[in-house]
């Protein structure tokens, strides 16, 4: 999982980028079937936007460097004043592992539940 924040000076900005990410989306969609699902979160009153995009592996992510729409779109929230971070969010473990150590083995939710008999 990828997510992204977009923090823009003004409203306007925001939904300049709001309009960028859905084309950008279209574009990422037709080249990159790959791509699990993607949202936008948008908090017009803190004029931030937070792009979230689930990848079945990290590798499929680079993809996004063969679409042009994104190439040229990744260029615009700087001109436009936006601050911006990301970070690539991975898979660690079963939550019953996590939150309270049982003894489970480790299955990713990108998969298919698999039966236990």
């Amino acid at each position: 999982m990828v997510i992204t924040r977009f923090e823009c000076p003004s409203r306007l900005v925001l939904l300049r980028l709001v309009v960028l990410h859905l084309r950008i989306k279209r574009a990422v969609r037709r080249r990159l079937p790959e791509l699990i699902g993607s949202r936008l979160l948008v908090d017009w009153g803190a004029r931030t936007l937070l792009s979230i995009s689930v990848w079945p592996t990290l590798e499929s992510v680079y993809g996004m460097g063969s679409v042009p729409e994104h190439i040229s779109g990744s260029r615009t929230p700087h001109r436009l004043g936006v601050r911006t971070t990301a970070g690539f969010f991975t898979f660690t473990g079963d939550w019953r592992q996590l939150m309270f150590g049982s003894p489970v083995a480790a299955h990713s939710p990108l998969h298919p539940c698999v039966q236990n008999d």
